[in-house]
């Protein structure tokens, strides 16, 4: 029996990613900030052979990170899949418990600690693989190296743009980290797809729910490429996908050295 967990899973491609493995008879753990939506997922998950856990947690927070991962230890001897897909755009700039900026701890920093805190256990699993849901083979903009957050100017675009390729790189200087592991690194960028869930003010609100309406997929279509992926991986390590197509490992947004400065960055930040 495989185990699973999948942050960010009560909504969604993460959602999907749940189901899919709690109807192939998996051990799935969902890590959620929402009691209300991690209960619809435990009633959904009653009629299918898998086993389905809820883990509420604030992946803003440092702590909650570690906090997850002791938890998640404390469940399993091993893991097979670990599935990043936490992400939530902030208009204004959100300062976390930590004194960290919100947009670039949900799309880099959460990631970081739950895969570096989880090898271990990944490293016993069977074909085990990181799922990481972001912006892959998008080359637009790049870390902003002299103010990760954003503290001085801030900008949800260029944040969300910075958090990124932060993500990109996280893929690259894992991998350099872990040169002799059995672990995979899956980026992804998604197809638009109506999450379920819309955090914006008004009026950017009505319009997101309107562009979701006429061109987002649903998640049940969008994860399709993504789980194709996963239940039968490539033989390389380092997997990237952007709306199903391989992208080329040799872009600029997943430079070596880059990776290498955010990771010592990272490491002396947390």
């Amino acid at each position: 029996m495989k185990n699973v967990v999948v942050a960010g899973g009560t909504t969604g491609m993460g959602r999907e990613i749940a189901l899919h493995y709690l109807r192939a008879g998996a051990s799935v753990t969902v890590i959620g900030s929402t009691p209300s939506r991690g209960a619809d997922l435990l009633v959904a998950a009653r009629e299918l052979p898998g086993t389905a856990t809820f883990l509420q947690a604030d992946l803003l927070s440092v702590a909650e990170n570690h906090r997850v991962i002791k938890e998640i230890q404390s469940r399993y001897d091993k893991l097979d899949v670990l599935v990043l897909a936490a992400m939530v755009p902030f208009v204004k700039r959100r300062e976390t418990v930590d004194g960290l900026e919100g947009a670039f701890v949900l799309y880099y920093l959460s990631r970081f600690i739950l895969s570096y805190g989880l090898t271990d256990l990944l490293e016993r699993g069977e074909s085990p693989i990181i799922a990481n849901l972001g912006a892959t083979g998008i080359t637009k903009g790049a870390v902003n190296w002299d103010d990760l957050q954003f503290a001085g100017k801030y900008s949800m675009v260029k944040a969300t743009i910075s958090g990124g390729r932060a993500n990109d790189l996280l893929a690259v200087h894992y991998l350099q980290n872990h040169p002799d592991g059995r672990t995979k690194y899956f980026g992804i960028q998604p197809p638009y797809t109506k999450s379920g869930t819309n955090h914006l003010p008004q009026p950017l609100r009505a319009l997101a729910k309107v562009s979701a309406a006429l061109f987002a997929k649903p998640p049940a279509e969008s994860v399709r490429d993504t789980l194709a992926v996963l239940d039968d991986q490539p033989d390389e390590r380092l997997i990237l996908r952007a709306v199903g197509r391989p992208v080329d490992p040799r872009l600029k947004t997943f430079d070596p050295q880059a990776a290498r400065k955010l990771y010592e960055l990272t490491k002396e930040m947390i």
